[in-house]
């Protein structure tokens, strides 16, 4: 899913005469060239670099002004700044980050993102350090002390809509000084998410899906609240426990009285998760298992709050409504 960032520059191409112009036109000629140049590129758009003055979690930050060293401590912080074209800055990653990269990152330090090794950090002497609200546990910032020290650490809880996703791809740019690279990445997304909503608008017969993030017997799901359910909307179908808030654990009895046409799971830790929900005892009856309607998710895919989520959306729409979305591919 590396995503390869550039620029394309329009050469202005003159017309040539039969006859062989004389040094005085060829002069003039490149001039003219010269002076139409410099006007196409006093044309061009500037997009205002200003750093945000506070994090993604409301805390007031300094963000450095020039930046030439970060850490990214969570896999979809560091996969956004790799899609960015940042890796080289990337000094440290955590632990996880480790087998989320995009592209090889040249022998970066490894923390734990719950319990950092602060002295190694204030070694490399970051400019500014990416988090995630996984960091923080009971209310506790294991980077106060870098904080003390004058380093700037960035806060970006993890995000529960597909707006929220693109905002925390804006800020990180922002705080880079570069906001035309998440230009790039948010009208991507938002291509991918009017191709898929364009077709799921019309859908009238909707398929209702329960989607599993844990397996038997302990059962989690969610509802309204998270950028999955929103991505079930889009694809022109209906969350059975949309009525509930955000993560849910999900008893048996619920999950059978929901009785839904398709399961998804991204449950990563059993061999066979489709094999276990379509043997399960008492199941039988259920619509998506009498049609082998279940379909397992790279939990990479669903689980990683950044712009690849649309690649789930892709995926997602394509096995719920296959004739529909027929037509409809995924491009990185």
């Amino acid at each position: 899913m590396k995503k390869i960032l550039t620029l394309l520059l329009t050469t202005v191409l003159l017309g040539l005469t039969a006859c062989t112009p004389t040094i005085e036109n060829a002069v003039t000629s490149t001039q003219n060239q010269e002076i139409s140049q410099t006007e196409n590129t006093s044309q061009l758009p500037e997009i205002p670099v200003t750093k945000p003055t506070s994090d993604r979690a409301g805390n007031t930050i300094s963000v450095p002004v020039e930046i030439e060293k970060i850490l990214t401590l969570a896999p979809s912080i560091t996969q956004i700044a790799q899609s960015m074209g940042f890796s080289e800055m990337i000094l440290g990653i955590d632990d996880y980050s480790e087998g989320y990269l995009l592209e090889p990152i040249d022998n970066p330090k490894i923390f734990d993102m719950q319990n950092p090794d602060n002295e190694t950090i204030m070694t490399l002497e970051p400019d500014i350090i990416f988090v995630t609200g996984m960091s923080m546990v009971e209310g506790v910032n294991p980077f106060q002390p870098i904080i003390d020290a004058g380093i700037c650490v960035a806060e970006i809880p993890s995000s529960n809509s597909l707006e929220s996703i693109k905002e925390d791809i804006k800020f990180i740019a922002d705080c880079m000084g570069t906001p035309e690279k998440a230009e790039i990445i948010i009208d991507k997304m938002d291509s991918d998410i009017a191709e898929i909503k364009a077709i799921g608008d019309t859908i009238t017969e909707k398929k209702t899906i329960m989607f599993e993030v844990s397996a038997m017997p302990y059962i989690y799901s969610f509802g309204s609240g998270t950028f999955l359910d929103e991505m079930i909307t889009l694809i022109g179908a209906e969350n059975v426990f949309h009525n509930e808030i955000s993560w849910i654990p999900v008893s048996e009895e619920s999950a059978l009285a929901a009785n839904p046409d398709v399961i998804l799971t991204s449950i990563y830790y059993l061999d066979d998760p489709e094999g276990e929900i379509l043997s399960r005892a008492g199941w039988e009856a259920v619509t998506a298992v009498k049609n082998k309607a279940v379909h397992r998710f790279d939990s990479d895919q669903t689980d990683i709050p950044n712009q690849f989520i649309t690649e789930a959306l892709y995926e997602m729409a394509k096995f719920v409504y296959p004739e529909q979305y027929a037509e409809v591919e995924y491009s990185e």
